[in-house]
C-alpha cells in the first residue's frame, strides 16, 4: 500500500534521508574510532604498559 505523502513528499523524504545518512556517518565514525583505539591500546601494551583492568586489547573482541 502507498501512502500519499501530499505537497510535502519531497520534505519528507529529504529528511527521512539526510537523517539516515547521518545515523550512517556516525556509525562508520564510530566503528573506525573503536579500531583506532584498540590499535593504540595494543601498541601501548606491546610497549611494557599494562592496563589497569589487567584486560589485554585482544580480549576486547
Amino acid at each position: 500500500m502507498m501512502m500519499s505523502l501530499g505537497p510535502y513528499a519531497s520534505f519528507i523524504v529529504t529528511s527521512y534521508a539526510a537523517a539516515a545518512l547521518v545515523v550512517a556517518i556516525l556509525i562508520g565514525w564510530i566503528a573506525l574510532d573503536y579500531r583506532n583505539q584498540t590499535q593504540r591500546l595494543r601498541e601501548l601494551e606491546e610497549s611494557g604498559i599494562t592496563r589497569r583492568s589487567g584486560r589485554s586489547a585482544t580480549d576486547l573482541r
